[in-house]
């Protein structure tokens, strides 16, 4: 059999306090959501503030997207949010959440889900 080795450099040379068990992440509460409205927060250049159709629930969420998207371009989208964060408030406005994105080069993208599922669905 052969011997698969992890190429990527960073896993490589993570400390070991830095790596966490199967048991630790199944902690993290990855879920969809359905973005029903999108606004810029006023006073700040970054940050929008998304209401999210989480299955039954809807959620605010604050999130630092608006140089990459503008407000239209979000509603309909089906998203993943770390579903269990504690909430915390930012420019007065309560977060209930986060969304994932990631960052290279190219600039920012939302992670987002291949077709449409409902929202509140749980990601594994």
């Amino acid at each position: 059999m052969e011997n698969i080795e992890n190429k990527d450099p960073q896993l490589q040379q993570a400390p070991a306090e830095e790596l966490i068990d199967i048991d630790y992440f199944r902690k993290v509460k990855l879920k969809t959501a359905e973005i029903i409205s999108a606004c810029r927060v006023e006073g700040t250049d970054k940050l929008m503030e998304l209401k999210l159709k989480l299955g039954e629930e809807e959620r605010t969420i604050v999130a630092g997207i608006a140089l990459h998207y503008s407000p239209e371009s979000l509603v309909g989208k089906s998203i993943i949010i770390v579903a269990n964060l504690k909430p915390a408030k930012l420019k007065g406005i309560m977060s209930q959440g986060m969304l994932l994105a990631a960052k290279d080069e190219s600039g920012l993208t939302l992670l987002t889900t291949e077709k449409k599922v409902c929202s509140g669905s749980l990601v594994s």
